[in-house]
């Protein structure tokens, strides 16, 4: 009978654009400048020309493979994390 609750309040948070679960707020964020990567670059050396934390930057760029950046590769360099 749990297991049926949690599904359906599940679904219903879905429905209605929530994914808040127990109290954990979303976590997306939003980009409001990009950067396209050069030959050369490196994660830390545009963290360096834009001064940007490295905790922001990896923030801001959630899914981003540091060991796999490519040419014109689109980098967010500036926004917020909520």
């Amino acid at each position: 009978m749990l297991s049926l609750l949690l599904i359906i309040s599940m679904a219903e948070a879905r429905l209605f654009g929530s994914t808040q679960v127990f109290g954990k707020k979303d976590s997306t964020p939003e980009c409001v400048t990009v950067h396209g990567v050069v030959s050369g670059e490196t994660c830390f050396s545009v963290t360096q020309t834009y001064n940007l934390t490295t905790d922001f930057f990896i923030a801001i760029n959630p899914n981003l493979n540091c060991s796999a950046l490519f040419v014109g590769q689109w980098l967010c360099i500036s926004g917020t994390v909520v």
